[in-house]
Parts: structure tokens; C-alpha cells; sequence
């Protein structure tokens, strides 16, 4: 699924970047190379992330 349509970001970019310890979409997407353009897909990016975490712990 494409959680960010400006960037062309996928769910698996941003479980991977919350994996690899992006603990907010901004460093996140960092870490894909890009920064959230219009936000839109920011409280949807905060989801995975949080989801990611809560597996982890």
C-alpha cells in the first residue's frame, strides 16, 4: 500500500525505517532519502511506526 503519494513511499518503506529505529515519520522518511511534502500521510506513517514499536517491545 502507498502510504505517501509525493514521495512514492510504500507501508514496507516505513516498517522497515521504524525496524531500523525511525521512531517518527520525519526520520523515517530521512531515512528513505526524503521528507513529507504536503502531510497528508503523516498520521498514517505514525500508525505503522507506533505498530512497529509495540511488536518490538
Amino acid at each position: 500500500m502507498v502510504v505517501c503519494v509525493c514521495n512514492a513511499i510504500r507501508e514496507t518503506d516505513v516498517r522497515d525505517a521504524a525496524r531500523r529505529g525511525a521512531l517518527s515519520p520525519a526520520k523515517a522518511y530521512r531515512s528513505l532519502g526524503c521528507k513529507p511534502q504536503c502531510g497528508q500521510c503523516i498520521p498514517f506513517a505514525r500508525q505503522i511506526i507506533k505498530a512497529e514499536h509495540a511488536v518490538a517491545c
